[in-house]
């Protein structure tokens, strides 16, 4: 067993107490001061001698005499351990007791996030063999070095096709740049958009961190309303008539965060129209594309033909797993090589090995599969969610059943103090998302579920909790 830390023990030799006593008795001090827990390994008499330059006899003399009174244990071919079972002894004094650790607040049983995939379910035995795979081939050395600041040429390349194909995009590899997460991609295309002084347009409730990004690159922020059919395009153009520097529209047209609203064909449209017009950026930012449970997905605002400046912003987490931190922006490729050379700045390049690792899944075909897998168990825990939604809270509540994502959004019915409502929640062990990291000035009168990360039973016991508090 390694034991790297060293046992410092200060040894009077001018004392008339035996060395092997001294030693013996330093350590019952360290174990009654909590220096050496219960289970915690002991040095091996050799290595303990010649750390405190000792005799080893003497270090096996004092180590035999903790052994006898039962403060040590040894364990055969593992070593020396403090002993699980103590011997009694008196409590220290008051002054030289340690103050109580605060301790923290319970852990929720039951967490509501805001609508993160089930984790269980990620590829994690197929992932593992793309990597074993990787460094089993010849030239494994090459992954070793500096690549491209934009990411994989392979990995891009398999994105370019996935968008291409799939959300009905015309996209070349200089238009994509791989980053480490949708946040990354977020911060990197504001500090190269944004000046001091304009004006980005976000949506009222809507998904805060991006606008923290936003305003770092020094815009302000202006939030407009949302209704069923998304953002309210009539209420952005009056905006754009009053106010010269806006300069971007970020949206979240897909499932709106996080309200789950889908944007209109008919503001789609119009957006693209006034985008074209006043000569603004569209930042779509597409985070759960692939769990649409309708007839088809809504195609992106940014595949239409018509659509000039725009900014789309996706993520590999949602499909793999939150701790996967892969995401893509896409913009022109003037942009794009912009957003390399302020990458090179803050991260010469990004996760290589995982970039190939992941085209490795998407090449044999583990990532549609898991997709495939992820998109009906979500499918199942959405109309269960459903189901019980209605049984133990549905009387109290507005709601509708998303078309996709992994999360719902309820309103309820009568005036409620959400502030209280999520603090009785916390005691009862169900944490919710506090209305309040959505919203901008008045808190939204709404709930966020998220219900793909947890087991039917969770859900169950969280919602009767819900029903009965709300």
């Amino acid at each position: 067993m390694l034991r790297p830390w060293e046992f410092n023990i200060e040894i009077d030799h001018n004392s008339d107490v035996a060395i092997y006593m001294q030693l013996a008795d330093a350590i019952i001090a360290a174990i009654k001061n909590g220096q050496l827990p219960s289970g915690e390994a002991l040095p091996g008499s050799r290595l303990l001698a010649e750390q405190l330059q000792l005799n080893r006899n003497t270090v096996v003399e004092a180590l035999n005499v903790l052994l006898a009174e039962g403060w040590l244990v040894s364990k055969e071919r593992r070593g020396t351990f403090v002993a699980d079972s103590l011997p009694s002894f008196k409590k220290v004094t008051a002054s030289k007791q340690r103050s109580p650790a605060i301790k923290s607040p319970q852990s929720p049983i039951i967490v509501f996030d805001d609508g993160l995939p089930d984790i269980k379910l990620a590829p994690m035995k197929e992932l593992a063999r793309a990597y074993r795979q990787l460094f089993s081939q010849q030239g494994r050395w090459l992954m070793m070095g500096y690549s491209c600041e934009l990411g994989d040429i392979k990995f891009r390349q398999a994105i370019v096709k996935m968008l291409n194909f799939k959300r009905g995009m015309q996209v070349f590899e200089d238009e994509v740049c791989i980053t480490r997460g949708s946040q990354m991609a977020m911060y990197l295309a504001s500090q190269c958009l944004f000046k001091k002084g304009d004006v980005v347009v976000v949506e009222n409730p809507g998904y805060k961190p991006a606008s923290l990004a936003f305003e770092s690159a020094g815009a302000s922020l202006l939030p407009l309303p949302i209704d069923s059919d998304g953002l309210i395009i009539a209420t952005l153009e009056k905006q754009l008539k009053k106010q010269a520097n806006i300069r971007a529209v970020y949206i979240t047209p897909h499932h709106q965060f996080p309200t789950t609203v889908t944007l209109s064909l008919q503001r789609r449209l119009e957006l693209v129209a006034l985008s074209n017009q006043y000569g603004f950026t569209i930042i779509e930012d597409d985070y759960d594309n692939e769990f649409h449970f309708g007839q088809r997905p809504i195609m992106p605002v940014s595949s239409y033909a018509k659509s000039g400046s725009y900014i789309y912003i996706g993520t590999m987490s949602k499909i793999v797993a939150p701790a996967l931190r892969t995401g893509y922006l896409v913009a022109s490729p003037d942009f794009i090589a912009k957003i390399g050379q302020l990458r090179k700045i803050v991260d010469v390049q990004g996760d290589n090995i995982m970039e190939r690792a992941v085209f490795e899944l998407i090449q044999q075909g583990e990532i549609k599969r898991h997709l495939k897998r992820a998109h009906a168990t979500y499918k199942a825990k959405r109309d269960v969610f459903d189901e019980m939604l209605s049984k133990y809270v549905g009387n109290k509540i507005s709601y509708t059943k998303p078309e996709g994502g992994l999360a719902y959004w309820i309103t309820p019915n009568k005036p409620t103090d959400l502030d209280k409502l999520m603090a009785a929640l916390t005691r009862a062990g169900v944490q919710i998302i506090s209305p309040g990291s959505f919203s901008y000035g008045t808190a939204i009168n709404g709930l966020r579920l998220g219900y793909a990360s947890l087991s039917e039973e969770s859900m169950e016991t969280g919602l009767k909790k819900l029903g009965k508090l709300l």
